[in-house]
């Protein structure tokens, strides 16, 4: 099956184009700048050259035109016909407590993705606008909605209750639902697959670490646990995001500043994190250079960040009672090795002893423990476009099972 994976933001569309036999996006790329008159589309083939274009591309309806016509152009298409897209799979941030697993996109379906959109106001209208937009293109072709938040949404009450009056998280569903959880579904069955054995009999803890950052207990295959909660805000210090954090710390900073609850969000969302500890950047790659030449605030940045992991992955052990594989993924958990070691540095006593030199020289899909480690430790790279692009596959297929 070919499925159009559609990954829509406020500006911005990501696309892939994948044949879900192969496992291998045909063409991928992005609109950026949507609402602008110097919008850009990026387009790559599988067998062929990136391309480039600069337009005048006003909204998402007009941005999915450009992306079916990229697909259909004689120089740099991979299909001669639309008619070749067989589903069209959408990433959804939030499918709040409605989703626990990806599903075919129906009058039903999109009222309720209407009434989760106070739950993700920046992302799920921009997913909505991107489904509506595509419906209209392709108003035959059953589309799929893959929801971020879907893996986590069976954890236990005890992980997912905040110590708020429980009338609070019934009336207003304040709860921890957790995101990623696309990449923490794949890496934890890649990680399985690689080991040989059935995900159902493994304790895994995953690591996604990138501009967004995220870990996730998963015991049998199930989420129990997982570090993102209400929004993507709490956990792990991420790029510009403050992560774990006393609530006074934001009432204190609000009153001393005089800041709006606006003003506070961006602070909390935008400024903080690995920018906002090392006044440097918020790209793990310009704060380990940054460490190299003696900066002492993005040494604490980079020590703050990778602590905080080692806290989680003590957490999560002992909430699974024991762990089996700890992996590595997201841009900065596929790349830096000096994290990935600062992370496994003095765990021998939890089972996880890494080997510098495979850390080192990992790539692609890699265990980089030492033969006598008794946690593998792995390095996977995330895959999420085809985990859409698979669960797309078998919902369509099962609809058309169901009509024989």
């Amino acid at each position: 099956m070919k499925v159009l994976v559609l990954n829509c933001g406020s500006s911005s569309i990501k696309y892939q184009f994948i044949e879900t036999e192969i496992g291998t996006a045909l063409a991928k790329g992005a609109v950026e700048r949507i609402g602008m008159a110097s919008a850009i589309l990026t387009h790559a083939p599988r067998n062929g050259e990136k391309i480039r274009i600069v337009g005048e591309i006003l909204d998402h309806k007009i941005a999915i035109e450009y992306v079916i016509a990229v697909l259909l152009s004689k120089n740099h298409g991979v299909i001669k016909d639309v008619n070749e897209i067989d589903a069209v799979g959408h990433r959804v941030v939030h499918g709040g407590e409605t989703f626990s697993g990806s599903v075919l996109i129906t009058d039903e379906v999109m009222r309720a993705l209407k009434e989760n959109i106070e739950l993700a106001p920046l992302h799920n209208p921009a997913n909505i606008k991107g489904i509506l937009a595509a419906k209209e293109h392709m108003p035959d072709k059953p589309q799929v909605a893959v929801f971020d938040t879907a893996f986590h949404i069976n954890m236990p009450p005890k992980a997912y209750l905040y110590g708020i009056p429980y009338t609070l998280y019934k009336k207003y569903k304040i709860r921890r639902y957790g995101f990623h959880g696309t990449s923490h579904r794949y890496v934890s069955k890649r990680a399985a697959t690689r080991l040989g054995k059935p995900v159902e009999e493994l304790k895994i803890i995953t690591a996604h670490l990138g501009n967004g950052a995220s870990m996730a207990a998963i015991k049998e295959g199930r989420s129990i646990d997982t570090s993102m909660g209400f929004t993507p805000l709490e956990g792990l210090l991420m790029g510009t995001r403050v992560g774990d954090m006393d609530p006074s710390v934001i009432l204190y900073i609000i009153g001393k500043e005089e800041l709006s609850i606006m003003e506070a969000n961006t602070l909390m969302n935008k400024h903080s994190g690995l920018l906002g500890i090392s006044g440097e950047s918020s790209d793990m790659r310009e704060i380990e250079e940054a460490v190299a030449e003696g900066n002492k605030r993005a040494k604490n940045a980079f020590d703050v960040f990778t602590y905080r992991i080692k806290k989680y992955i003590g957490a999560y052990t002992a909430a699974m009672g024991g762990l089996d594989a700890l992996v590595f993924t997201g841009g900065i958990g596929e790349n830096s090795q000096l994290v990935r070691k600062s992370v496994c540095e003095n765990m021998e006593y939890l089972g996880i002893k890494l080997d510098d030199k495979l850390n080192e020289t990992a790539n692609g899909e890699a265990v980089i423990s030492s033969e006598d480690s008794h946690v593998k430790v792995m390095r996977i790279p995330t895959n999420e476009e085809l985990v859409i692009a698979l669960d797309t596959e078998k919902i369509v297929n099962d609809i058309l099972k169901g009509k024989e």
